[in-house]
Parts: C-alpha cells; sequence; structure tokens
C-alpha cells in the first residue's frame, strides 16, 4: 500500500480529528479525547507543526496522524527539554499495515533532524521497543501521574543524550 507522510497543514485539521476520533471509538483504554487533545496541543506554545505529521493515500485522504510535542523534565531547579508522542492514530481499516510504524519512524527522524534528544511515550509495552522506547524508570525519569512503570517509555534520539537527565516529566497545559 502506498502511503505519503507529510507535515500536517491548517486545511487538514479537521479531517485529522476526526481521523484520531475514528482511530480511538473503540478502544478500551482510551477516555475518547484523543481529538480534542491534538486540539489544545496545536494552540500551546509546546507545539511543534513540523511534528505533527499526517499519512495520506495517493488521493490526499488522511488516514493516519502523529503529533510529538515538547514537555520537560524537572528536577530540583533543572529543567531538561524532551518531547511526548501523543497521541499516534491510524483509521481503523488500515491499523496493522505497517501505517503507524511508518509515522512513528518519520515523526523519530524529523525530531532528530530538528534537535532534539529524547521523546517519551506512555503507551503500550510491546509495541513501542520495537523502536527502540525502553523504561523511563531505568533512566530515573518519572511520570507525574500512576501508570504502569513498563508502558512509561524514553526513546534516547542521541546515544548518553540522557546520561545526567532524571526527574519527573512535565506535560503541556493542554493535557490537563
Amino acid at each position: 500500500m502506498e502511503i505519503i507522510i507529510r507535515q500536517e497543514q491548517g486545511l487538514d485539521y479537521q479531517a485529522t480529528e476526526a481521523v484520531v476520533k475514528e482511530a480511538f471509538r473503540h478502544v478500551e483504554q482510551s477516555d475518547k479525547t484523543e481529538h480534542l487533545l491534538v486540539n489544545k496541543i496545536r494552540k500551546t506554545d509546546a507545539f511543534i507543526p513540523e511534528l505533527s505529521l499526517v499519512a495520506c493515500l495517493p488521493d490526499q485522504t488522511i488516514i493516519g496522524h502523529i503529533m510529538l510535542s515538547e514537555i520537560k523534565i524537572k528536577y530540583q531547579s533543572e529543567e531538561t527539554v524532551s518531547l511526548a508522542l501523543a497521541p499516534v492514530s491510524v483509521l481503523p481499516a488500515y491499523q496493522r499495515k505497517g501505517v503507524g510504524s511508518q509515522l512513528i519512524y518519520k515523526a523519530i527522524k524529523k525530531a532528530e533532524q530538528l534537535g532534539y534528544l529524547s521523546i517519551i511515550v506512555l503507551g503500550h509495552e510491546d509495541y513501542y521497543p520495537r523502536f527502540g522506547f525502553r523504561e523511563a524508570a531505568l533512566w530515573q525519569i518519572q511520570p507525574p501521574f500512576d501508570v504502569p512503570q513498563e508502558a512509561f517509555m524514553v526513546l534516547e534520539l542521541r546515544e548518553g543524550a540522557l546520561e545526567k537527565v532524571q526527574g519527573v516529566v512535565e506535560y503541556s497545559e493542554a493535557f490537563s
């Protein structure tokens, strides 16, 4: 299946949010508001347009979306900028066909090009390790809320980038 991954544009916002809403419609662990989160993130300083990507069919129909936004890892008076991968969405008819993986790989590559050093994700412990994510606790990086340790993961975009980093993740106000 041929898909095109490109940066999301303003004209895509409505279609993107519809894809996100549909992608999470039947997900048991979802609160069904991921599409609202995408909208809220776009209105914050944490939004990075270059890291909001859509997957399209050759006719430009949007079938998937990924967003990485800025977060901070805070420890005492120190802050380290990182990225949150949230959410990644693929229409149900196109799931399990590699679209989500292509979006994740492209977002990782783009984040590296932009000079970011790490990405944090709260996700399935059997899915994200294939992209290099490991338990954040290995770096003494903690979530700001109670979640299973194995589901809170980090990816170093440059080896050793988190060597001297520890603390609690602070998400943008869009997540509250």
